[in-house]
């Protein structure tokens, strides 16, 4: 419980945002929850920093809550806000808005990544099992031809008993994934150069190498974050390895893939794919991956949507809940570990 003194602290908080994530995360009861802890600032949602309006707010704020299309919070905006001290953000990445001029001021930063996490695993866990049974592919045919087939003709590359599901590194969404999977019958991979066999056991799966991961694999599912170095992580060599029918799921980022070497391998009908990500993002509307039927290109909705909106706002407020309370954050975001993070 907090002490009498932290009751009575009510910090200045400022919300940055664009004005469409700040409407449909932070709805009026999430506003009221996060009255409870903090007083907000006028005007309620800043998506610029650069007006006298927005300055009136900063130099007030002794905390942000953040959100999609926050701008940078660069040392000329910090110049701005002498009190801000703390930074909470209702989505996952904060790496578009948190600059190095936040982690030399020493602001606390927390994020709602894990909470966004569980929506995208629970698709992809999905999708996985809709893939084994080529759910997509065989209603297809049956939307054409109006008779469903034997199941005595289905063969036996259909179905979802002891298959092997690679997973392609251990970041939040991946972890959650394997866990999510341990109930069912499949042999689980993984390739993370920074996670031990040992760790890899503890969770649930084999380690093995990104190429043991392509060639073993029934489906490859992608969890890699986006830097420099995992740019075309998932190379025309490691598609080439995958096994003829595997399919490849991505719901990381659409550059972690070599886009050309995907679109070669599944018009040559080798590989099927689940792309909730591409590289463009959107794809431009004559790409020839949308005329593949062995493609499903869902459009970036494995986050949170929709009625899952409130379980970001409402980790939110518990952080905020937290700080103000003196406490430290339960998913905190720390500068030497943001590096390796989407």
């Amino acid at each position: 419980m907090p002490t009498e003194s932290a009751a009575r602290f009510r910090p200045r908080a400022a919300l940055a945002m664009s004005s469409e994530a700040a409407r449909s995360v932070l709805t009026p009861t999430a506003r009221a929850a996060l009255a409870e802890h903090c007083a907000l600032t006028e005007p309620p949602v800043l998506d610029e920093f650069g007006s006298e309006r927005a300055r009136a707010a900063l130099v007030e704020a002794e905390l942000l809550v953040t959100g999609w299309g926050c701008p940078p919070i660069t040392a000329e905006v910090l110049a701005t806000a002498p009190r801000l001290r703390a930074l909470v953000h209702t989505a996952g990445s904060v790496r578009g808005h948190v600059t190095e001029a936040c982690w030399e001021r020493g602001i606390q930063v927390s994020s709602a990544a894990r909470a966004n996490a569980l929506p995208v695993a629970e698709y992809t866990v999905a999708m996985i099992l809709l893939s084994g049974k080529h759910v997509l592919e065989r209603a297809r045919r049956l939307r054409t031809e109006r008779v469903p087939a034997s199941p005595f003709d289905v063969p036996d590359s259909v179905g979802n008993y002891q298959r092997t599901i690679g997973i392609l590194s251990a970041s939040l969404i991946g972890r959650r994934v394997i866990e999510l999977l341990r109930p069912y019958d499949l042999r689980l991979l993984l390739h993370d150069p920074y996670v031990s066999a040992a760790e890899a056991s503890e969770l649930g799966a084999r380690a093995v190498s990104s190429r043991e991961l392509f060639a073993q694999s029934d489906t490859v599912s992608v969890h890699t974050p986006l830097l420099p170095e995992t740019r075309g992580l998932v190379d025309r060599e490691l598609l080439d390895a995958m096994p003829r029918g595997a399919t490849l799921i991505n719901t990381a980022r659409g550059a972690v893939v070599d886009q050309d070497a995907l679109t070669d391998a599944v018009r040559q009908r080798r590989i099927r794919a689940v792309l909730d990500v591409t590289d463009p993002d959107p794809l431009p509307t004559d790409h020839p991956l949308w005329d593949c039927e062995d493609a499903l290109i869902t459009p970036h909705l494995a986050g949170s949507q929709g009625n899952e909106w409130q379980r970001l706002a409402e980790s939110a407020v518990a952080e905020v809940g937290r700080w103000v309370a003196g406490e430290s954050f339960a998913h905190p975001v720390r500068r030497d570990q943001l590096a390796a993070q989407a």
